[in-house]
């Protein structure tokens, strides 16, 4: 029962669906076996020239009745079997999904989109389809088997049935070999079709980059091999599993060559009538389908198996970054200190070392520093997308690791290097952090954000759809936008990461301005490589291979005559040539 750890509540919450759907698929196989004995009676009645008009009418209204049933059952056990697995598909695909949101970032950067695109379609799949079809299957295999080798015996005898039964040993060996290997394969085909969902996100998401370097035929070769590969998996698998039909249907075949042989020979002599000898045809006629339905249970219950696997070692993740036992809420203000902090995401090896900090509430601290000098993880430490060492980080004198997640990143308006946008409206990207707003504060973010004149020159304005990651916004318009996401949020902390690098200095110059009411109001933390947009923070700070090198005003850097004075003369430099 481990493997149905997951899908433990669902089942329990959903036992009588199941459980109706059940009692409907037992009438209807009850049913079915009795046509054969009617079937039976009604030939000896023939036979014997015993049968009346009005008999035969009577044994064809009892066909038609007992055929409404069958339909009327066989609309219900659909229903509540079908309808529960399609539920079933429902409740973990949003749990895988809700599961995924829970994981801290560093495992995406191990676990590939596409693959993770495949366990919640395919894999789900799957799944349905062993706790729906192949429940009713296995249900058939086992109560008609059951059911019908009593009534042969009861009609014919023991003898006769067991000559029926003698290909059956040979046929439950084979299924279970062939399900082992079934089970192996349809985990490689699962694997297969995951790498060739990768290769297609990835290659329509980085289209603008293939076409760039004109690498479409290099790309097509790459997917080609990939979707030959699924090819060769699936062809695996179909080679197992089309082999295991033909033997089910050899043996069907020799019990039915046995019963013809040696039932033959019974009416010949009489030991039997031909009444009972039909309707041990028929019932041998109903043994072929929990025959064939074996190997489809077969099929589709490994391969529900083998998904269920996969699906499993995604929701045995346990995310790096929880609340911890006695974490509370906090109506953060804004004061952050930074306390001998020394993080790296390998241990031994240090991204930051002995950082000392404190922004008092509603100061601004910009950083400045080379790429890779650590800026950025120090960011992430403040939103705890990494944990950092406990006593090390403290907002409002609370050790972080001791604040709700919740609590923590609602407070916090970021905007990332990677301007990521949604597929949807422009004013559901700049209001993605709300439950409610209203226009006004989405268009005073916009204004705030240097970015309101550039929505209102679209035809649609507001309402204009973006494509994929906002791709339809030049990248300044995208950090615009993002910047206009985190103010409306009106946070207590503000993080401006990189952020205005993709505009120019007169439009930095005007977001700044507007920024600067903002900023105010609340604690603020600005990176960035330009000396322009820092030079007004009330303190910055230049990291270099993780460590704070220098830090003071804008005068005072300058007047040290250090790396930030190089930086900043290399820019005015680079400022001079471009007007020239």
């Amino acid at each position: 029962m481990g493997r149905l750890r997951f899908i433990k509540p669902f089942l329990k919450k959903y036992k009588w669906h199941y459980l109706f759907g059940l009692f409907w698929l037992l009438l209807v196989n009850i049913i079915q076996l009795i046509i054969p004995r009617i079937l039976g009676n009604l030939s000896d009645g023939l036979a014997e020239g015993i049968l009346e008009y009005s008999g035969l009418l009577r044994y064809v209204v009892i066909i038609l009745v007992l055929a409404l049933i069958i339909a009327i059952s066989r609309f219900m056990w659909r229903i509540y079997i079908i309808g529960t697995s399609r539920r079933l598909e429902y409740f973990l695909r949003n749990r895988l999904v809700e599961h995924l949101q829970k994981l801290s970032p560093e495992y995406f950067n191990h676990h590939k989109t596409g693959d993770l695109m495949a366990h919640a379609t395919n894999d789900i799949n799957a799944i349905r389809m062993a706790f729906g079809p192949g429940i009713i299957m296995i249900t058939d295999a086992l109560v008609i088997s059951i059911i019908t080798i009593f009534l042969m015996i009861n009609q014919v005898g023991w003898q006769l049935t067991l000559i029926a039964l003698i290909p059956l040993p040979f046929l439950a060996t084979g299924a279970g070999i062939f399900g082992r290997v079934i089970h192996k394969r349809f985990k490689k085909v699962q694997e297969a079709f995951s790498n060739l969902t990768d290769k297609v996100q990835e290659n329509l998401s980085g289209i603008r980059v293939v076409k760039a370097f004109v690498q479409e035929q290099a790309e097509i070769k790459k997917f080609n091999e990939a979707s030959q590969h699924h090819v060769n998996m699936n062809m695996r698998l179909i080679a197992i599993w089309g082999a295991l039909f033909p033997l089910i249907q050899v043996i069907a075949t020799l019990s039915m060559i046995l019963i013809l042989f040696y039932g033959g020979r019974a009416v010949i002599y009489g030991i039997i009538s031909i009444g009972d000898f039909v309707a041990f045809n028929s019932y041998l006629g109903l043994m072929i389908w929990p025959m064939m339905a074996i190997g489809w249970v077969i099929n589709v219950i490994q391969r529900g198996t083998a998904s269920l696997d996969r699906v499993n070692e995604i929701l045995l993740e346990k995310p790096d970054i929880t609340d911890a036992p006695d974490a509370i809420d906090l109506d953060i203000q804004g004061e952050i200190e930074f306390k001998n902090l020394t993080f790296g995401y390998v241990k031994g090896i240090p991204v930051l070392k002995n950082i000392n900090l404190k922004i008092e509430k509603g100061k601004t601290l910009a950083i400045i520093g080379r790429t890779g000098s650590g800026k950025t993880t120090l960011v992430n430490l403040l939103l705890r997308l990494a944990n950092p060492p406990k006593g090390t980080l403290f907002i409002d004198g609370v050790d972080i690791n001791k604040i709700k997640l919740k609590s923590l990143r609602e407070n916090i308006g970021y905007v990332p290097q990677d301007n990521f946008l949604f597929s949807t409206t422009i004013e559901e990207n700049i209001a993605f952090g709300l439950r409610e707003y209203t226009k006004e504060q989405v268009e005073e973010a916009a204004k705030i954000a240097q970015v309101y004149d550039n929505i209102m020159d679209f035809p649609d304005k507001f309402n204009t759809m973006l494509g994929e990651r906002g791709v339809t916004l030049s990248g300044g318009q995208k950090q615009r936008v993002s910047i206009a996401r985190a103010i409306i949020k009106e946070p207590a902390i503000l993080i401006l990461d990189d952020s205005l690098s993709a505009v120019d200095t007169h439009t930095e110059e005007e977001i700044l301005k507007g920024l600067r009411k903002i900023m105010a109001e609340r604690t603020s933390i600005i990176i960035s490589h330009r000396v322009s947009t820092v030079k007004e923070a009330d303190e910055i700070v230049v990291m270099d291979d993780g460590e704070i090198v220098e830090r003071g005003t804008h005068d005072q850097l300058v007047a040290l005559g250090g790396l930030y004075y190089q930086l900043h003369i290399k820019q005015l430099l680079e400022e001079k040539v471009n007007l020239a």
